[in-house]
């Protein structure tokens, strides 16, 4: 399963995105460090499911009325404060917990109602363009300590004969998630003294921050878009592009309410509808409130948080999904249920990669593929794309 990470300073509304988006209990309160242990729990991408292609519905548990939602694990991390790559305000055990993540998403308060240390302060008198690149920056900085502070293992083994760059390089960033190919590619991109002893703090820290715009690249969530000022989003917009950064409008809040609601019956909503419905009876006050969130929806298309969560698998990491099948013909499984798995997959993935990722036994036993929409078997070397559902044929069970 894919992990994604929530990241930014103290009390930008992290907490809120990972109760909406997760829908589990945590502690939410405004104040710095409301979260101290990463709170982890599963989230879900949206995609469009294979089954619209066919007279009824899957009736998978994941899919509503065609809406697909892949599994994701979302974890949300303690607030950083300026400085975390030091050690200030627990920013090294903060930082540490980011290493498990795919991808980062960078809650901003877009309102500026919150200083650089997360406390609050009057709406639109701090500048939250301040914020994007703020835990970029701190990541790369903490990355580019860990590299030096090893580096002299990596000089003694320049001495000796048979020496691998690149595997050198990958011991020191092992704990960072970053493989041998990881580094192999980003050390193809760097110009770099041969012998490593030659290498300054310059070329060090570049290394640093190519292997982690590869292996942790950074969406930028802006919170609170539903009080913000429209130049503080426009400005995040606008300063985002020109870093060529993503950055997205969310309104948490406005999430866990729709969320809340839909499970009370009170609307009709799915996570990353661009509208909702009301049911049930509300309150005036509960009326106004869904008004309200309802102009701030048509004008950004929806809450963003599933938008937020869907760029940065399908954009950022490059995915698809792909939907494993034993039967090509109804698009079942063994137990006769329709389009029962869905794996999102690199691009440029195979239907052999796809064998593996249901299981290694599947992937070493591959025979062959066929794709379950033209019945007709697919080679080996085949790329698969966004909804296709394959029968993979193995001699494993």
């Amino acid at each position: 399963m894919l992990t994604l990470a929530l990241a930014g300073k103290p009390n930008a509304g992290k907490s809120t995105f990972y109760s909406a988006a997760t829908r589990a209990e945590v502690d939410m309160a405004n104040y710095p460090f409301t979260t101290i242990d990463p709170n982890r729990g599963v989230s879900y991408v949206r995609t469009e499911c294979p089954c619209l292609a066919r007279e009824e519905r899957c009736g998978n548990e994941n899919c509503r009325d065609g809406k697909r939602y892949v599994p994701v694990e979302l974890i949300d991390v303690a607030g950083l404060v300026p400085g975390a790559h030091e050690g200030r305000g627990l920013g090294n055990q903060f930082l540490d917990a980011l290493t498990d993540a795919d991808a980062i998403i960078t809650v901003v308060d877009a309102s500026g109602g919150t200083n650089a240390e997360g406390e609050p302060v009057d709406v639109g008198t701090y500048d939250p363009v301040e914020e994007i690149d703020f835990v970029e920056e701190e990541m790369d900085r903490w990355l580019a300590g860990i590299v030096a502070r090893n580096w002299e293992g990596v000089e003694r083994q320049s001495r000796s004969p048979g020496f691998d760059v690149d595997e050198a390089i990958s011991d020191v960033l092992t704990g960072f998630g970053t493989s041998e190919a990881d580094v192999a590619v980003v050390l193809r991109e760097l110009e770099y003294p041969e012998n490593p002893r030659e290498w300054t703090d310059e070329d060090r820290e570049e290394l640093a921050r190519r292997v982690r715009a590869r292996t942790k690249p950074i969406l930028v969530a802006a919170n609170k878009a539903d009080i913000a000022p429209a130049e503080n989003l426009e400005r995040l917009r606008e300063v985002g592009e020109q870093a060529g950064r993503h950055v997205v409008p969310t309104t948490a809040e406005g999430e866990l309410a729709l969320r809340k609601g839909a499970e009370a019956g009170l609307i009709e909503y799915d996570p990353g509808d661009p509208d909702f419905e009301i049911l049930g009876e509300l309150s005036g006050v509960q009326r106004e409130k869904l008004t309200e969130l309802g102009e701030t929806m048509s004008e950004y298309e929806g809450t963003g948080v599933q938008k937020a969560l869907d760029g940065a698998v399908y954009d950022l990491l490059d995915r698809f999904t792909a939907y494993p099948v034993q039967n090509e013909t109804k698009w079942t499984d063994g137990q006769g249920n329709v389009l029962p798995d869905a794996f999102l997959l690199p691009r440029g993935s195979t239907p052999k990669d796809l064998a593996y990722a249901v299981h290694s036994d599947i992937g070493e036993g591959y025979l062959h593929a066929v794709d379950a929409r033209s019945k007709r078997r697919i080679g080996e070397d085949h790329e698969l794309s966004e909804g296709d559902v394959i029968k993979i044929v193995s001699t494993a069970k």
